[in-house]
């Protein structure tokens, strides 16, 4: 049986609906904390586990049974790392194989700007080191944030970030969650990497260009410094923590290290994942 944590995330359920097109149901669990967040999995057979990162007992009894948890990187800043160490002595106390993570594509783990990204690689650290199977899934970062890093008035003011000519490996979070099921679906034993990245690399200024494509409006992209970008997400009433981070990543952006790309997404998938201007379309519903 496969434990799917993180199960009512958007990354969880896309893991968890290929999975069902790949196994019978009854070999798919759910790690969730509100069963009634996950109400619509149950009819289709899949098995809902009640437990959370921050309590061992319940994520033991969670992992009874299961030969495989795919441990889905959890969102909380100060106790991530603590939470994921929890799944993984779970996992190992309830006779588990193999532990599966969703961790970052980075380039460089010595040269990170954002101290959040490490967590993932002390993440991996500690699976290795668990004498568990380890199953590594290293995530470009997801094209659905673009949205998020253009802004809501992306298309009447352009986008302005201070990730200079940085480039990502952009992927849509759908297809990656989709390629780890169908890792997860085949048998296999021993420690294992997976780099799931975008065909290419694109900058923000590919970002406008496409944008400005698909909806007949110019969008410009202009890099700005960083604390130009530290006074506008102020003006816009953002708190100074979270343009601290906000900043991070696109540090990370112009330092190069979301750039590199594999063709491991496709060689799972089966097919080419999504372009820019595919992914754009589609999130920007254009």
């Amino acid at each position: 049986m496969i434990l799917v944590t993180g199960a009512t995330g958007h990354l969880g359920l896309a893991v968890i609906r290929q999975l069902l097109t790949r196994l019978p149901a009854d070999r798919i669990a759910a790690l969730v904390r509100d069963r009634n967040k996950a109400s619509a999995l149950e009819p289709q057979g899949v098995a809902l586990r009640v437990g959370d990162y921050d309590s061992p007992a319940a994520l033991r009894e969670a992992m009874r049974g299961v030969e495989t948890v795919l441990l889905v990187s959890g969102t909380n800043e100060e106790r991530a790392l603590q939470q994921h160490q929890n799944v993984v002595d779970a996992a190992k106390a309830a006779g588990v194989r193999t532990v599966a993570y969703t961790g970052r594509s980075l380039k460089d783990r010595a040269r990170l700007v954002n101290p959040l990204m490490q967590r993932h690689f002390e993440t991996e650290d500690y699976i290795r080191a668990s004498g568990l199977d380890a199953i590594l899934f290293r995530n470009a970062l997801y094209m659905d944030t673009i949205p998020v890093f253009a802004g809501e008035k992306a298309f009447d003011t352009g986008i302005r970030l201070p990730a200079g000519e940085g480039r990502v490996a952009f992927a849509l979070r759908s297809e990656q969650g989709e390629a780890i099921a169908n890792v997860l679906a085949e048998k296999g034993s021993g420690h294992r990497t997976y780099r799931l990245t975008g065909p290419q690399a694109w900058s923000f200024g590919d970002v406008a260009a496409t944008l400005s494509e698909l909806s007949g409006k110019p969008v410009r992209y202009t890099p700005i410094e960083p604390q130009a970008f530290t006074e506008q997400m102020k003006a816009r009433g953002m708190p100074e923590p979270q343009v601290q981070k906000f900043l991070a990543f696109q540090t990370d952006i112009q330092n190069g290290q979301e750039e590199e790309t594999t063709a491991e997404l496709e060689t799972l998938l089966g097919r080419k994942p999504a372009s820019l201007r595919e992914g754009l379309k589609a999130l920007f519903r254009l």
